[in-house]
């Protein structure tokens, strides 16, 4: 029988499923995506045959993080059916361009009891893999009530999130209640969950498995000849930016930018919906603004000043190709993103004060030398007055970053012997 919280839960989101639909219609007019496959959202999805592992990764850092995952499982069990599920459509574009044909993408069904029972009774999965902490009460409930073991891999709980789920403590235990394995990316995640009500022999510690990321040869030497067509010069790059932050960038960089003309921002925007708005806004600062998506690959790009990433998947390639990257969603309350793509790639990484979302990473990288935390974007700009005069700084703090990175390494095979041990 539903409990009354989750009653009234799913009563409230079946009441805004007219609002749910007018917004993908609206989001839609910058991002065609949200617009297609939306009937997949209800669970109307093809029907599948031999129980597939359904993998949920909510966008794209979600994707990103799991793939080597999907990849391992890929070559040791090729029989093995996929589906992966996304809410964006930046997240599928990522699953098509990692995996094409090799797994199956829908979207995820919305939290309603109809569309979950529609999308399970059709696909069928032997097991579900979540990534991170995309926990919606009907989604967990309905896998269970369907003998559907659900892991949470990558588990992570801010401060501020767990005092969030505290509020609905009467959909919060009952959900966490029904998962089969919560592996947390750190003791201190583990701990906020226990104090929700998660069953203490039902958690496992791993570390992130972001840290088990692999850089393929290619994406360096990709990233050395963009670096040579754009002048080999002096490079910061803004990564996952979002509104506001780019302006506060350039604002703050303008007068450093006039007096070392060798020097080139890169902005690579978050949500390809912006691109327009960006590179317009950059043309206030600088009549030299070259767009990616419009630069025939052998065309020499050296008169940029401002060069925009707005072409999706290619951000691992931009970073190789600059100096110093400045993690976006940490200007603004957004709570950043992942520093270790950068790392990986011996890069200094430079966080803004809101970086919640990867706090014990940052924390870390921090002690470790690799990463320089700012309050503000002023701070930035102190930072790469000394970069740009001192390469030997920019190599020391890239070893750091590297080094610690590396230091971290491992949770993915951990993950990888649970799953494959309860779900396969």
């Amino acid at each position: 029988m539903t409990s009354a919280p989750r009653y009234v839960y799913s009563a409230i989101f079946y009441l805004l499923t007219p609002v749910l639909l007018i917004r993908l219609w609206w989001r839609g007019r910058k991002s065609p995506g949200y617009r297609q496959r939306w009937w997949q959202r209800f669970g109307f999805v093809p029907k599948m045959e031999n129980s597939p592992l359904w993998v949920h990764a909510v966008s794209v850092g979600e994707t990103i993080a799991i793939a080597p995952f999907v990849e391992r499982l890929l070559k040791d069990y090729p029989e093995l059916p996929i589906v992966i599920t996304t809410m964006t459509p930046t997240g599928a574009a990522r699953v098509e361009g990692i995996f094409g044909n090799r797994v199956c993408h829908y979207y995820c069904p919305y939290d309603l009891p109809d569309a979950l029972a529609r999308f399970l009774k059709r696909v069928r999965p032997r097991g579900c893999l979540i990534v991170e902490t995309e926990l919606w009460p009907n989604m967990i409930i309905g896998c269970k009530k369907a003998s559907v073991p659900v892991i949470v891999a990558n588990a992570r709980l801010s401060e501020r999130s767990a005092k969030g789920y505290a509020k609905v403590r009467g959909l919060t235990e009952p959900m966490l209640s029904a998962l089969t394995l919560l592996v947390t990316q750190y003791q201190s995640d583990a701990d906020r969950f226990l104090q929700l009500g998660m069953p203490a022999e039902r958690i496992d510690v791993s570390g992130s498995i972001k840290f088990d990321i692999q850089v393929d040869s290619d994406i360096r030497e990709k990233g050395a000849q963009l670096r040579q067509k754009l002048g080999n010069r002096f490079t910061v790059i803004l990564a996952s930016s979002h509104e506001d932050e780019e302006q506060q960038l350039l604002t703050c960089l303008q007068p450093f930018i006039e007096r070392h003309p060798d020097l080139l921002v890169m902005l690579v925007p978050r949500h390809p919906e912006r691109f327009e708005s960006v590179y317009q806004s950059a043309l206030q600062y600088s009549d030299q603004v070259i767009r990616r998506s419009e630069v025939p690959s052998l065309v020499s790009d050296e008169a940029a000043r401002i060069y925009l990433g707005d072409t999706m998947g290619d951000l691992m390639l931009l970073y190789a190709a600059s100096d110093v990257a400045v993690m976006g969603g940490s200007f603004v309350n957004v709570g950043g993103h992942n520093p270790l793509e950068p790392a990986v790639l011996g890069m200094p990484v430079v966080m803004g004060p809101y970086y919640f979302n990867f706090d014990a990473i940052s924390d870390g990288m921090t002690q470790a030398g690799g990463m320089q935390l700012v309050s503000e974007m002023s701070g930035v700009i102190d930072l790469l007055h000394k970069y740009y005069v001192s390469s030997s700084l920019v190599d020391e703090q890239g070893s750091d970053a590297l080094a610690y990175a590396d230091s971290q390494r491992g949770a993915l095979d951990h993950l990888y012997k649970e799953v494959t041990a309860r779900l396969l």
